[in-house]
């Protein structure tokens, strides 16, 4: 039995369409066909069920069930499917390991990267996101986090090490460079292992903090990050870079690239002593000392990169004077000299409105907003009859302006192991450092707030963050194309959540198609949805519940 459609135009030319339930048989060797019913009447729907009840007739009681099934809506897949696929493909499974405190570690790192927060609040959002279908995780609640993060820690050489072999797979050689840099974040509590009072780069004053240093390959990739108390100055971070690099990584011939507040001269002793190579700047004063003694003339100072080499010391300076950077600094001084001037307007009129008010007190306050500025090495105030003048030292200015954007690179490196553009444009590298602080620090993975108090768990929180950064770049490079940021983009897969059929006591948990935007997230990312995922509810709970207002 089949059905049997026809469409065809009458005698009116109008378009009619026939369509009649038939049977099949032979008779004499020859096929003929019986109409049973003519149901060109029906509607689609009836139609199409009739010819699914023929297609599955001899699956009836399926069909059955099929027909009294539900679906319900399930929870968000779409992200932490593609996050656990790029985690795949990045070695983030094969370093971990598939044991429950590794899932639980993948689900923190995911967790930094949908809805950052504390581990209470990733086993709260954990409840909404297919967990455990995706990642096979088992139930848990935010002490299970904890813990695992003291796995972390116990691995975290191990885990390492197996991403940097990853990473030289991928490359096809070892890293001869290395970027290191260093930074700090501020802490709301007292009571962490590491928190010490000491340079706040964050202007917090008050705040203890901690010290952290990122090590990078030439590739900028992240291969390790270490902590330290926050009273650690950013050249003691160093010592531990380069024992890291040679025995735990066994790289041999190293190149170093830091700024010179990191390599100073004994750190460029250090690195010397291990036969390596460094790369690094020389402060403004050193640069200016270069030029009075001779060793570098300022006219050579210009927009192509030059260089200047000193065999008997062995080392080198590559230099150049950056004009954007020049302009930059002679318009910011110039709008230094005006602020200065407003105030000094501003202060002549309350002179005048106020006969009993003091010229020393003004003139204090003027004098010290120009050492804030920096700008006292040329401008200065002169009074006459209760007003206040502003006074530029043309000949000091220019002095000050003979540097403007320049820069000199210092290395020891010999010309024939790498080119003056080569010395340059890998110091220019530590860019891609200074991109990694500003995204986990205060950008989208916002390494803060840090709610932990033991020194094992802070390093382990650092290394999620880390961890987080490398699949943030790599969903960037992806999907800088689609013009849209990573948040942007994994807010917009959390869209396609999962739907469950009930059919009798079995559940089947799918996923719908994607639309035409989302797939092409996908497409660019190199990720495959699953159509169907195995039913698996994770039990996830909180000890600590919300307080009520």
């Amino acid at each position: 039995m089949f059905i049997d459609s026809c469409t065809y135009k009458d005698r009116y030319g109008k378009k009619r369409t026939r369509i009649l339930l038939r049977h099949g048989y032979r008779e004499e060797g020859k096929v003929k066909l019986k109409t049973i019913a003519n149901i060109s009447h029906c509607t689609e729907e009836e139609i199409e069920a009739i010819k699914i009840a023929l297609k599955e007739k001899k699956n009836l009681p399926a069909l059955k069930e099929l027909s009294q099934s539900e679906i319900e809506n399930g929870k968000f897949a779409g992200s932490i499917c593609t996050l656990h696929q790029i985690a795949r493909k990045l070695g983030f499974i094969a370093a971990l390991g598939e044991s429950q405190e590794a899932k639980q570690i993948l689900w923190l790192i995911f967790a930094r990267l949908l809805e950052q927060g504390s581990r209470l609040s990733a086993t709260r959002i954990a409840k909404h996101y297919a967990v455990g279908e995706v990642m096979g995780l088992e139930g848990f609640c935010e002490d299970n986090l904890y813990n695992s993060l003291d796995w972390l820690y116990e691995n975290k050489e191990k885990i390492e090490n197996k991403l940097f072999n990853k990473q030289c797979k991928k490359t096809g050689k070892t890293p001869i460079l290395f970027l290191y840099d260093v930074s700090s974040s501020y802490l709301e509590g007292e009571y962490n292992e590491l928190a010490e009072y000491g340079y706040n780069r964050d202007g917090k004053k008050g705040k203890k903090q901690i010290v952290y240093g990122i090590l990078m390959d030439e590739y900028g990739e992240p291969v390790s990050i270490e902590a330290f108390p926050g009273n650690t100055p950013d050249t003691k971070t160093f010592s531990t870079q380069i024992k890291k690099i040679k025995e735990q990584f066994g790289c041999k011939k190293v190149t170093l690239v830091g700024d010179k507040g990191m390599i100073k001269s004994a750190e460029i002793e250090k690195i010397q002593e291990s036969e390596f190579n460094y790369i690094t700047t020389i402060s403004k004063p050193q640069i200016e000392k270069l030029v009075n003694d001779e060793v570098i003339q300022l006219e050579l100072f210009q927009d192509k990169i030059c260089e200047i080499e000193i065999p008997e010391e062995g080392i080198r300076y590559v230099f150049r004077r950056n004009p954007l950077r020049a302009k930059e600094i002679n318009e910011n001084r110039i709008d230094k000299i005006q602020s200065i001037q407003n105030i000094i307007d501003k202060a002549n009129k309350y002179l005048k409105e106020h006969e009993q008010a003091k010229l020393e007190t003004q003139m204090k306050k003027i004098n010290n907003k120009l050492m804030t500025m920096k700008i006292s090495k040329f401008v200065s105030i002169k009074t006459k009859n209760r007003t206040i003048f502003l006074h530029i030292n043309e000949k000091e200015k220019l002095k000050v302006s003979r540097f403007d954007g320049c820069y000199v690179m210092k290395t020891n490196l010999m010309i024939k192991d790498a080119s003056k553009n080569i010395i340059h444009d890998r110091y220019k590298d530590l860019s891609q450092v200074e991109y990694e602080f500003r995204t986990q620090k205060t950008g989208y993975l916002e390494i803060r707030a840090i709610y932990l108090r033991k020194k094992e768990r802070t390093i382990a929180h650092l290394f999620i963050t880390m961890l987080a950064y490398k699949i943030e770049r790599y969903l960037r490079q992806k999907w800088v194309s689609q013009n849209i940021t990573v948040e942007e983009g994994l807010r917009a897969l959390s869209r396609i959540s999962t739907y469950i059929v009930s059919i009798g006591e079995n559940k089947i948990t799918k996923l719908p198609k994607a639309d035409m935007f989302l797939q092409k997230l996908l497409d660019a990312a190199g990720v495959i949805l699953p159509s169907v995922l195995p039913h698996r509810e994770a039990n996830v709970y909180t000890r600590k519940k919300l307080k009520k207002q």
